[in-house]
């Protein structure tokens, strides 16, 4: 049977290759916010995602949460508020931002979500975050700003800002906030049972105000659509996605796993030439290559013992 250090190690290696797949799977819900208005509403739509992939989350983890109900039942408020800032600020506020906000803003407020993560990583949790890393996380901002501003640096004086940068901005510290008290809470359930766990807690948040969007007469009917957007949502960025991450963050350190969510605007340039043919030009090409070799110089490193 193999050692504790081998599984370790072998977990180490899946790690790596799996949080590169995490930016391009939320790609998919950015494609759905934009898809959402008059479709669906946001909080109907949040409260639909992780109702679902509780739901799943919950079947595939019965036993294990039966075991462990008594540490569930203790920790209550742990998914609560984990369950508040993942599933109800980063779910239907963001959907909140498409109404009225552009891609380019939301990508650069995001864009301090893992540089709030690593700060908070190294203040607060005492991870260890060493000068390569820190010139990691600056490399791949510019890139990030790079794809964002098209190469040309003077479109960022042309940002106008409206309400939907304020949800933008709240979600981005509850991303951060959601990263480091999942870590900080350390949990003795696995990642699917814990991730079952939150999803409870933010259906529980979530659920008076999809109730009030049901209620109201500008609320669009839910049809084929809507449900079509529920199902898409819980499976790729919901389950694929939440649950990469968690487990992810477990092996490698919140905040070297918060620098891939750089790779995000590259993955959905790339998306749109491939689906859209929409043209890639050079911004992408430079973006691309800081964001990949920021990103690079965060993960090379040992991992502590």
């Amino acid at each position: 049977m193999p050692s504790d250090a081998q599984r370790l190690a072998a977990h180490t290696r899946i790690a790596l290759v799996l949080i590169w797949l995490t930016p391009f799977l939320w790609t998919v819900n950015q494609v759905s916010a934009r898809i959402a208005p008059g479709v669906v509403a946001p909080h109907v739509l949040a409260f639909g995602r992780w109702g679902l992939a509780g739901l799943i989350l919950t079947v595939l983890a019965r036993h294990e949460l039966w075991r462990m109900r008594d540490w569930v039942r203790a920790t209550w408020y742990q998914s609560l508020i984990l369950g508040a800032c993942g599933m109800w600020v980063c779910g239907a506020w963001v959907y909140l931002a498409g109404q009225s906000t552009s891609a380019m803003n939301i990508s650069l407020i995001y864009a301090a979500s893992p540089v709030l993560i690593a700060v908070g990583s190294v203040l607060w949790l005492g991870e260890s975050f060493g000068k390569r890393q820190m010139l990691g996380v600056a490399v791949a901002l510019i890139g990030v700003a790079h794809v964002v501003v098209h190469g040309d640096w003077s479109h960022l004086a042309q940002l106008k800002w409206v309400a939907g940068d304020a949800w933008i901005g709240a979600a981005a510290v509850a991303w951060a906030a959601y990263a480091l008290l999942q870590k900080k809470w350390h949990s003795p359930l696995s990642a699917t049972a814990r991730l079952a766990t939150i999803c409870m807690g933010g259906v529980a948040v979530l659920l008076p105000f999809a109730l009030w969007e049901l209620a109201s007469a500008d609320t669009p009917p839910l049809g084929p659509a809507a449900y079509g957007l529920i199902v898409l949502t819980a499976l790729v960025p919901g389950l694929g996605a939440y649950w990469i991450y968690g487990w992810s963050q477990k092996i490698l350190g919140t905040s070297r796993v918060a620098v891939s969510l750089y790779l995000g605007p590259l993955y959905a340039a790339l998306a749109a030439w491939l689906l859209l043919n929409e043209p890639l030009g050079w911004h992408h090409l430079v973006g691309g290559v800081l964001i990949l070799t920021g990103v690079a110089l965060v993960m090379a490193f040992k991992r502590e013992a």
